[in-house]
């Protein structure tokens, strides 16, 4: 179930990418095929148990997932948990194998699995059906696993569109007027008010490829669907799966029995190749044709918008320059405009300290996205490798302690900074200290109440060592050499007295200028925004990393143009306060994205409670402080580039 690291370096693995001929593959370390054979094969290179295993459950009504055990489902005899790596742990996924054991080409019908029985005079299991009610109003999914693949429940959606969800839902409610909720409307059988109907029974299609024609031993599973039914079996030790629903009446005055049954059938199926066999669910995803419309439709926009920037640019200041060089002195004095604040404009910052910081944190994130987005480009963080992308993301950060010290450093001793061992420790633990206090307080609110996604004691500890022991140090590290190193050096002078700033009208105040400056980065990823939030709190999957990687880079681009140009303006106005106005500018663009998550909470989302509440505007909160620090790092080096080459070029008498 779980990637484990191989044998080839990663450039020999980059080198067999870019070297495959179409229609060739090559297989992640950790993601190899398994053959199953049937019982009596005379193979021994391939498997005939086939092991289901069960993952949390969660809802889209609720933040709060919890682990199958939570629940009072069948349990396995002899449990056991994979070792999960950090990533799973983070995004608290619990896997764990379930008692659902088949063997392969080995057709089961209505097996029972177990019964759970439930004396409502006794507050402990009265509890339990209470809260298995509760699981089926709030619409709780399952989710399960087969050979590190999801089994799916395939089903019509609009425009006789097939949609294949990843998970299936414990039950549904008919309510008190009778109007069925969420999966009540596929039968139309579930008709009693006030009612609970649990889906106790599941019809599961394993469809696998047989190897013909391929080279290798034994069938290769490409495919596991199942379709949730409800059955009331009065005899439990023959369970037969026809009949009158499993009911359970919103108010239980009597005992209630429900019998777990299953059915599993075998399908060939040689036309979908192992390598690809997550296809038929990303396929279906919805929005997936608008994502890639509304993808180039916002690049071609930006792309044009940033065409323009760039020749307004160049043409307004390549005339700057040359007017410039060509006046004398005394035509100088009467001009105005950026050459005129050249004896300001390199003038220290006022809270350098701060703006240092974040700068150096905002390089350590950047480095990290970049890296992370450019791996799962190549496929290495593909949903098939379960908590990879945030292992990924969370190892890089910590070993990327040292750019963010250097640059933190560097910027400080550049802006006359004397205050070197508060400036590492600020960089060190500020902005790191300030997310992982947000991640506390709302592993403490999950904890509470009991939610899977609690990150258990030991990992928080691990977590700690990983940034004192290792991210501490290298930011260390990265101090120490920034603080050795020359400050920058500035094209022009300084002078001691400062220049007074001429009257500004309205558009060339800050405010305005930073508000303005966050609009177009925004406008190019609010669509991938859309979808990336709709992974993190509708459950579904992410996958699409190649278009992330250009809307990145897009992001960059346009942070970097927006900033400089606003920029350019305010110095043609003879306001040379720059440095936080730049890193502000292209911040703003968390402001927005604060902004459009509060709009996704209440247009999209159904989510109900305070403590889910609390959690979704908690985590959205790191996300915000992560992306304004991201942001502002671009739009202050692109604007830092910019100021230094346009000064280099003029003589300054």
């Amino acid at each position: 179930v779980l990637s484990r690291p191989g044998t080839p370096s990663f450039l020999g693995l980059l080198c067999a990418l870019l070297t495959l001929r179409p229609g060739s593959g090559f297989y992640l370390p950790g993601l190899a095929p398994v053959s199953f054979c049937p019982a009596g094969s005379s193979s021994s290179d391939c498997q005939v148990n086939i092991q289901l295993f069960v993952n949390r459950l969660d809802s889209i009504e609720s933040v709060l997932p919890y682990e199958y055990d939570f629940f009072d489902f069948c349990k396995d005899d002899q449990e056991k948990r994979p070792s999960e790596n950090l990533g799973q742990v983070l995004f608290g996924e619990r896997i764990e194998t379930s008692p659902y054991k088949f063997s392969f080409m080995k057709t089961e019908t209505c097996a029972k699995v177990c019964t759970k029985s439930y004396d409502v005079s006794k507050q402990e299991e009265r509890t339990k059906l209470e809260f298995l009610k509760k699981g089926m109003q709030l619409n709780y999914q399952h989710h399960w696993i087969v050979d590190n693949m999801p089994v799916t429940w395939c089903y019509t959606v609009e425009d006789n569109q097939k949609y294949c969800n990843p998970g299936f839902p414990i039950g549904c409610y008919v309510d008190g007027n009778g109007h069925p909720k969420d999966a009540c409307v596929i039968n139309v059988s579930f008709n009693e008010k006030n009612t609970f109907y649990v889906f106790n029974h599941v019809d599961i299609t394993i469809t696998y490829h047989s190897g013909e024609g391929e080279g290798w031993t034994g069938a290769r599973l490409v495919a596991a669907t199942l379709e949730p039914r409800s059955y009331k079996h009065e005899d439990e030790n023959k369970p037969v799966c026809e009949g009158e629903p499993m009911s359970i009446p919103g108010i239980t005055n009597s005992n209630v029995k429900i019998t777990y049954s299953y059915s599993v059938t075998f399908t060939k199926n040689n036309n979908i190749k192992w390598a690809s066999r997550w296809d038929y669910i990303l396929v279906s995803m919805p929005h997936t044709n608008i994502q890639w419309f509304s993808i180039m439709n916002s690049l071609v926009i930006v792309l044009f918008l940033s065409g323009m920037v760039a020749m307004i640019m160049l043409r307004t200041l390549h005339k700057d320059i040359a007017r410039y060089n060509q006046v004398d002195q005394e035509e100088a004095q009467e001009e105005s405009g950026w050459k005129q604040v050249h004896g300001d404009v390199f003038r220290p910052p006022r809270n350098g300290m701060v703006l240092s910081v974040f700068l150096g944190q905002g390089a350590q994130i950047f480095i990290m996205t970049f890296i992370t987005l450019f791996l799962a480009c190549l496929g290495f963080l593909s949903p098939a490798n379960r908590g990879a992308l945030m292992t990924c993301a969370v190892v890089l950060w910590v070993l990327l302690g040292t750019p963010a010290g250097y640059v933190s450093a560097r910027m400080y001793k550049t802006f006359g900074g004397e205050k070197w061992k508060t400036n590492v420790l600020l960089t060190a633990l500020l902005c790191p200290g300030i997310i992982f206090a947000d991640f506390f307080v709302m592993n403490l609110i999950l904890w509470v109440e009991g939610s899977s996604a609690a990150i258990p004691f030991g990992t928080l500890v691990a977590v700690l060592a990983l940034w004192f022991g290792i991210s501490v140090p290298l930011t260390f590290v990265g101090a120490y050499f920034g603080f050795k190193k020359q400050a920058i050096e500035h094209p022009v002078r300084t002078n001691q007295i400062p220049r007074q700033i001429p009257e500004q009208s309205f558009f060339t105040k800050p405010l305005p200028g930073i508000i303005m400056g966050g609009i177009l980065p925004f406008g190019c990823i609010f669509i991938q925004l859309f979808f990336i939030l709709n992974s993190i709190w509708s459950h579904q999957m992410y996958y699409m990393f190649g278009f992330l990687f250009l809307v990145f880079i897009i992001l960059v681009i346009t942070c970097s143009e927006a900033t400089v140009l606003l920029c350019y303006f305010h110095l043609c106005a003879e306001d040379y306060h720059w440095w936080w106005r730049s890193f502000l500018t292209s911040s703003f663009t968390a402001f927005y994205l604060l902004v459009y998550a509060v709009h996704y909470f209440f247009s999209k989302l159904q989510i109900i409670g305070a403590a889910s509440t609390i959690l979704y505007f908690g985590y959205t909160m790191i996300m915000v402080l992560i992306f304004f620090l991201f942001t502002g790092t671009i739009g202050f080096f692109a604007c830092f580039w910019f100021v230094s080459k346009i000064y280099s070029v003029v003589k300054v008498d």
